[in-house]
């Protein structure tokens, strides 16, 4: 069934059930709008702690909250109706114990409505992933490039090159038999992430990884091309929205300087307007 003729949200099951069928679509989103613009296109929409760089300038995820990650998640639910709801847990809210975990992955599920949470982490988090699952939390997961360990990784680099390759497939293996119903996989090698793919019985969600994913996210900011200034390799632009944006403030700003606007039609009379008239 199309994510046009859908009437209900998909459930993290019916998302698992999607495993080597029709590509799964996803991106990021962080506001009202944005979601209810890709209600209609996406199957599940990602809030995504990347919150923390796009809208509010942080250096990395790192020091995103969970009351950040609350206030964009509360957000986004409002312009959803189609699409399934999923949150990233922010940066120290799991790692500590899996009870930790729990505590926090329900917070979030229940003060935002998420059907289900993400978090980062390959075999050393299979544990926690089976601790929630058990609990009624659904669980994605993300292996790869995963940026709340850039500082262990040694930055955003390619994961799982040469003889890496085997250990992130050993992890994507791991989080499925913990129970997560899907996984992330981020700029890993193409070959090795159809590997994964063909091997793990969830699906598998790119980005930069490969078009034999079983779906693919992007944060919505970069594909609409609102950073004018960075890209990432993975990204495809599908709109130029930045520059335009850029040169829209631009000639306001020139019009305000050379008093051209506000125009007469911008603003309002002394008069009252005859009945039936604009006012």
């Amino acid at each position: 069934m199309s994510a046009t003729a859908r009437k209900t949200a998909p459930l993290p099951d019916d998302i698992r059930a999607m495993k080597g069928g029709a590509p799964i679509v996803s991106l990021t989103a962080y506001t009202t709008p944005m979601a209810q613009m890709m209600d209609e296109h996406c199957d599940f929409v990602l809030v995504g702690d990347s919150v923390g760089m796009v809208l509010h300038g942080l250096p990395s995820t790192l020091g995103v909250t969970m009351e950040m990650m609350i206030l964009h998640g509360q957000a986004v639910a409002r312009g959803l109706q189609k699409a399934m709801l999923v949150i990233d847990m922010p940066f120290g809210s799991y790692e500590e114990s899996p009870a930790q975990a729990f505590r926090n992955a329900a917070r979030l599920m229940r003060e935002t409505g998420a059907a289900a949470v993400k978090i980062e982490g390959g075999a050393h988090m299979a544990e926690t992933i089976a601790f929630l699952s058990a609990r009624g939390v659904p669980v994605m997961a993300h292996v790869g490039l995963t940026p709340q360990s850039i500082n262990t990784l040694g930055g955003y680099k390619v994961q799982g090159r040469a003889e890496q390759g085997d250990a992130l497939l050993a992890g994507a293996q791991a989080v499925a038999d913990a129970g997560a119903f899907a996984v992330v996989l981020e700029k890993v090698p193409a070959t090795l992430a159809d590997r994964i793919t063909e091997t793990v019985d969830i699906p598998t969600i790119g980005i930069g990884a490969s078009a034999g994913c079983d779906g693919q996210v992007l944060v919505v900011d970069d594909m609409l091309g609102l950073f004018t200034a960075f890209k990432p390799k993975f990204v495809k632009r599908y709109g130029t929205l930045g520059q335009d944006a850029e040169a829209a403030i631009a000639a306001y700003a020139a019009e305000v300087r050379d008093r051209r606007f506000p125009a007469s039609e911008h603003t309002f009379g002394d008069a009252a307007p005859a009945k039936g008239a604009t006012a």
